[in-house]
């Protein structure tokens, strides 16, 4: 399905390609081709590149993470921005995310496949539910404005912690939202999540000269260091 573009297809395939048609939203690169990432007009928040997903996906190029032949998994990809980005920087990657944003994903992987010079690949993971098909540990779990439904905090963290091996490391970057409830997701996700992990706020001054904002922060999460018997 992945090659299938607009004027692929005859009949209720191309009515729902042109139904779901997007815009494209281009994420330049240091070196390069722009990435060129089609988006949803309807669908639901995975459907857009967030501000958040902008500024993981650069900072990943300044070079502060060595992803070069590394396993690399990505939560809630939406349009697969971040991961794609990491697999142009010769990471291999599984972009992870519902059924229904498989088809996004495929058609973003096969728009950039002539810039990764890793490997990058579409899965469905449902968080909460079991990871043995994407084990063992990645060495790095990407994840971008993941964090914004209560009810899928308990689920996130399960999948964390069975994800997660003792050199695993997890970049989440998200935007602080002041808006309704956000600011109390925010704070229980980050308290629950302590219980099992370290966490290291990454300085703006690391981030990507052009992409960063004040207000999206960039966290580096390990997994405690479990203490021998004592």
């Amino acid at each position: 399905p992945t090659g299938r573009g607009r004027e692929g297809g005859a009949g209720p395939r191309r009515l729902r390609a042109t139904a779901m048609a997007g815009f494209v939203r281009e994420l330049e690169r240091r070196s390069g081709p722009a990435l060129r990432l089609e988006q949803r007009v309807a669908g639901g928040v995975g459907c857009v590149v967030w501000d958040a997903a902008l500024v993981l996906a650069k900072f990943l190029e300044t070079g502060a993470c060595p992803l070069a032949r590394r396993h690399v998994l990505e939560l809630g990809a939406g349009t697969g921005a971040v991961g794609i980005m990491a697999a142009t920087l010769g990471a291999n990657v599984t972009v992870t995310d519902l059924e229904e944003l498989q088809e996004l994903l495929m058609v973003n992987i096969e728009n950039n496949k002539h810039l990764v010079t890793g490997s990058v690949r579409a899965k469905v993971l449902k968080w909460g539910e079991d990871v043995t098909e994407f084990q063992p540990p990645p060495d790095y779990i990407l994840m971008a404005d993941c964090i914004y439904y209560e009810e899928s905090l308990e689920p996130l963290l399960k999948t964390l912690k069975d994800l997660a091996g003792p050199d695993t490391c997890i970049l989440c970057c998200y935007e602080q939202r002041t808006m309704g409830k956000n600011p109390e997701i925010e704070r229980k996700y980050f308290e629950l999540l302590q219980m099992d992990f370290e966490l290291e706020k990454i300085p703006l001054d690391r981030h990507d000269e052009e992409y960063r904002s004040e207000d999206i922060h960039i966290v580096s999460i390990h997994r405690k260091q479990t203490v021998g018997a004592q």
